[in-house]
């Protein structure tokens, strides 16, 4: 079967001086150094279309934090961005808020934690997965459409729906402790595919440079 590779590109970091969840909320741009992110994964894959290897479809989050990171790459490879919204940030609780101790504990969060496993305060890990599988697999058979075997695509998205996705990709159980995440701003998780089965799983941070001192605060 033809192998194709999909680029789970988790966005740049967001300029959120409040420190706040923002979830799905409208309106989160990238910071200076969040478009400079962008900048360095486009140059990735612009190094990669020299070598004769370009990426021939590229899809994006409907937010605008994911919109504002495909936007160099799509410029740098001549490709249109085309919006799926079965990638968009899991939904939260906790959407808008300055997420602490102190606010957790408060009694009329409680009834959103009787099961972590879940998550019970957001989207199902598994409904996550799946429509970023749904999506992928979809962007594959574009890819090959339009580029054959070993075409490549990208798609921008947050850091949970990768990570449920990667997980599930992986067989591995999808309830997990958010610090121990592997999906740092702006990083590429990459999913081999074999048909519509995925068959190998890798990971690399094309903006590691830009990562120290980023802002830590998740999107959900």
């Amino acid at each position: 079967m033809p192998r194709v590779t999909v680029h789970l590109l988790r966005h740049g970091e967001v300029f959120n001086p409040d420190g706040v969840l923002y979830g799905r909320l409208p309106n989160f741009h990238l910071s200076e150094r969040g478009h400079a992110m962008a900048e360095l994964v486009a140059g990735h894959f612009k190094d990669q279309a020299d070598a004769g290897n370009a990426p021939v479809y590229l899809v994006a989050s409907p937010l605008t934090r994911a919109q504002e990171t495909a936007q160099p790459t799509a410029s740098a490879l001549g490709l249109d961005i085309v919006t799926d919204p079965r990638i968009i940030e899991a939904r939260n609780h906790f959407e808008g808020m300055k997420v602490s101790k102190g606010e957790l504990l408060k009694p009329k969060h409680w009834r959103y934690f009787v099961n972590p496993l879940r998550p019970s305060w957001g989207e199902p890990y598994q409904a996550q997965a799946e429509r970023m599988l749904a999506a992928a697999r979809d962007a594959r058979r574009r890819a090959f459409e339009l580029g054959g075997d070993g075409a490549q695509a990208i798609m921008v998205s947050h850091q949970l729906p990768i990570w449920a996705t990667r997980r599930s990709a992986e067989g591995r159980r999808l309830w997990h402790d958010p610090r121990n995440r592997e999906c740092t701003l702006a990083s590429l998780t990459s999913l081999t595919f074999d048909g519509d089965d995925v068959v190998g799983v890798s990971y690399s941070e094309p903006a590691a440079a830009l990562l120290p001192g980023a802002a830590t605060t998740p999107g959900a």
